[in-house]
């Protein structure tokens, strides 16, 4: 994809400009927010513009530039002004909404890759995927352009309250969503012919309590066999893999985010993408949820989850348990579908988002609204 990535149709006119990372980011993880994007260029016929890698010259020097000078206390503009920031992108119209989509906070002044973007963007907002406690103790934190948006998005709750203690600008959280119609087995749903999917990071001693089963008994367990960050090459097609194998999943292993990188999350626990992806496609998840009052509030129906210790092998038997319960799998599965065609859509999100900016989503993102919840009553009415 080009940095002047658009691929609007030219008999619409995009009023949405959606800056993305994708171009330099190629984590499995960021694919669920580049999925989010594909939704906004789809449904909302946003215009998508990808920088280059910012750490690559010359946006590797103006970056430095730029934060040497907001460090020396100049101004958001002012620094911007100093700083010699490729113009990848010249806009030559007005714009209802720039919106940027990153997976970090220290990503914001990728908006000055576009040559205009204060005088023809009527508001500015950002959703930043991920960020954690640790990080409100960093000093630059509040050097980072965040006067810049009219509302900024966090895709994690607990640092809300501190955040909005350093920088002015409104904050609110926004939960992590899914591409649920890729992610529903509905309405044709495929045999699930694999027994446990557990994939991303894992605990150890699970894993190996459902290695040991899958060589004992007919157990297809599928994993990760990948060292290392996993870089990918095609988004979208992870994510049609990825729904492909969650579909066929009868039980899916889900904990909270980055459960074992506690000097990273400094402690806290967050919901991850993965229990949004388990529930849109009918697997029983099976592991830990986050602490707090979060998870209950939006995963607020009969067994979203069945808990298991971490630290335990208890698995094996939580599941030999639940075997013997096809009725109660078959409930849980069906609920989870369409609980999440009911809440955990990205056009769900993206209203939320708009309403906070006072503006309205497009026809076709209605129209989406609109059959999740026709596809979700077939469903209820079948449980």
């Amino acid at each position: 994809m080009s940095n002047n990535s658009s691929s609007v149709d030219t008999d619409r006119t995009p009023r949405i400009l959606v800056v993305s990372v994708r171009d330099f980011r190629f984590q499995a993880a960021n694919c669920c927010i580049y999925e989010f994007e594909d939704l906004l260029t789809s449904l909302e016929s946003a215009q998508l513009h990808c920088p280059g890698n910012e750490y690559a010259f010359p946006f590797d020097s103006a970056r430095k530039i730029y934060r040497t000078a907001k460090y020396a206390g100049l101004s958001d503009r002012l620094a911007a002004t100093i700083a010699p920031f490729p113009q990848d992108l010249v806009l030559d119209r007005q714009y209802d909404l720039l919106f940027a989509v990153l997976d970090n906070p220290w990503q914001m002044h990728l908006l000055e890759s576009i040559k205009g973007w204060r005088e023809k963007c009527r508001k500015t907002a950002c959703f930043i995927a991920e960020m954690w406690m640790p990080d409100l103790n960093n000093w630059r934190l509040a050097k980072e352009p965040w006067d810049d948006f009219d509302h900024v998005f966090l895709g994690v709750t607990q640092c809300i309250e501190g955040l909005s203690k350093l920088v002015k600008t409104p904050l609110t959280y926004v939960p992590p969503a899914v591409d649920t119609l890729r992610f529903s087995p509905y309405p044709n749903p495929p045999q699930r012919s694999i027994d446990v999917s557990y994939v991303g990071r894992r605990s150890p001693i699970i894993h190996d309590a459902l290695i040991k089963r899958a060589a004992k008994d007919n157990f297809f367990y599928y994993y990760d066999t990948i060292k290392g960050k996993l870089q990918i090459d095609n988004p979208r097609e992870h994510r049609i893999l990825l729904a492909d194998v969650f579909q066929r999943s009868r039980y899916n292993i889900t904990n909270y985010a980055k459960f074992n990188e506690v000097k990273e999350t400094g402690g806290t626990q967050e919901i991850g993408y993965r229990f949004f992806e388990g529930a849109a496609a009918g697997t029983v998840m099976v592991g830990m949820p986050p602490a707090g009052d979060a998870f209950p509030r939006y995963f607020d129906w009969s067994d979203p989850i069945i808990q298991v210790d971490l630290r335990g092998t208890d698995v094996v038997e939580a599941i030999a348990e639940l075997d013997a319960q096809p009725e109660k799998l078959e409930r849980i599965s069906k609920m989870n579908v369409a609980n999440s065609l009911l809440k955990h859509d990205w056009a769900y999100r993206w209203r939320d988002m708009l309403a906070a900016l006072d503006l309205e989503p497009s026809p076709a993102m209605a129209a989406r609204e609109k059959y999740l919840k026709e596809l979700a009553h077939s469903i209820l009415a079948e449980a």
